[in-house]
């Protein structure tokens, strides 16, 4: 019998907490899969502390400093502690193998896919996500959130909104809206559900959990309504709707 995995979360001052787009990636996983896990919500200024507690590894910022990042996953019945959403899926698709995410030897595809867009489609855009992240957390994860971020992509973040919107949108429904239409089918690989919707399903959870309500509006009325169907879809794919 499988024991219960550990799923690290980042905690927020919404209704049902969960709003980040990495974390809720193994969190789709893990319930597509049908595995049994608890989340551990640890507040962003927290995140450090939490993190070196248990072990886990950090990773290197631009200039150099350590980073503890969230997702992690602690996994007792190997004894596996993995950061990383991305590693996170691999990991759990080699050691629960049953309802494969990475189908028909797609992982190395998918792993491009998840770099293409992560740098085409969210991070142009992504300062006013952040903007809109800061209003759901508590004021000491705020002040955290923005000094970490701020080396990556110096502030101000809010002056640019017009321009993340423009690129936004000229992403979903140019670039991501093609990707699906190559295959001709209701998933990124046509009739074959994978680990690339669960991240395109992701991130527009946390537009939807984020964004001002006429903001998702906007972002549901693309392509006839084709993203807020996909998160629905992918939802209910993973029996988190």
């Amino acid at each position: 019998m499988t024991q219960t995995l550990v799923l690290y979360d980042i905690v927020s001052n919404l209704p049902g907490i969960s709003w980040s787009p990495n974390p809720a990636k193994p969190r789709f996983v893990l319930s597509y899969k049908g595995l049994p896990f608890v989340t551990v919500w640890v507040e962003y200024a927290d995140i450090s502390i939490a993190m070196q507690a248990i072990g886990a590894k950090p990773d290197k910022r631009l200039d150099g400093t350590d980073v503890y990042p969230i997702p992690v996953l602690s996994d007792p019945n190997t004894g596996a502690l993995i950061t990383d959403s991305l590693e996170i899926a691999s990991y759990l698709e080699k050691t629960y193998p049953e309802k494969p995410i990475f189908p028909n030897n797609s992982e190395s595809a998918i792993r491009e896919f998840n770099s293409a867009h992560l740098d085409q489609i969210i991070t142009p855009s992504i300062k006013s996500i952040w903007v809109r992240s800061t209003e759901i957390m508590s004021l000491a994860s705020v002040k955290f959130f923005t000094k970490a971020r701020s080396i990556d992509i110096a502030l101000p973040w809010d002056e640019s909104y017009d321009e993340d919107w423009a690129l936004l949108e000229k992403g979903y429904k140019n670039t991501v809206y093609d990707w699906y239409q190559k295959t001709d089918g209701k998933w990124f690989m046509g009739d074959t559900f994978s680990y690339a919707d669960i991240v395109v399903a992701c991130y527009l959870l946390w537009f939807k959990r984020v964004l001002k309500e006429d903001e998702w509006a906007r972002i549901s009325s693309w392509n006839g309504g084709k993203w807020a169907q996909l998160l629905a879809d992918v939802e209910k794919k993973c029996k988190l709707a």
